[in-house]
């Protein structure tokens, strides 16, 4: 099991485009991808889910993968966040 947190950047938070990128990607990895934020822990690879969670920019978001390929999937979810979902 693989551990992380990560600072949504962002401007306009996990909306619907940043969560479909998430899911998207979250999909491509046989792991479990679970996001906490607060009380909340939601699967990665529901759109609702991530929408759920209402995280704004500065938002910290706990990430947890276990599986095979866990290793690949956190670092590609990482690399989401840190290139602010391809957004600007």
């Amino acid at each position: 099991m693989r551990k992380a947190t990560a600072i949504v950047e962002n401007k306009f938070g996990l909306h619907a485009r940043a969560a479909v990128t998430i899911v998207n990607e979250a999909s491509k990895y046989s792991s479990e991808i679970f996001f906490t934020k607060g009380d909340d822990r939601i699967n990665a690879k529901s759109i609702l889910g991530v929408m759920v969670l209402e995280a704004v920019k500065g938002t910290e978001i706990d990430i947890e993968v276990d599986g095979s390929d866990e290793d690949d999937a956190i670092e590609a979810i990482l690399s989401l966040f840190k290139d602010k979902f391809n957004e600007e």
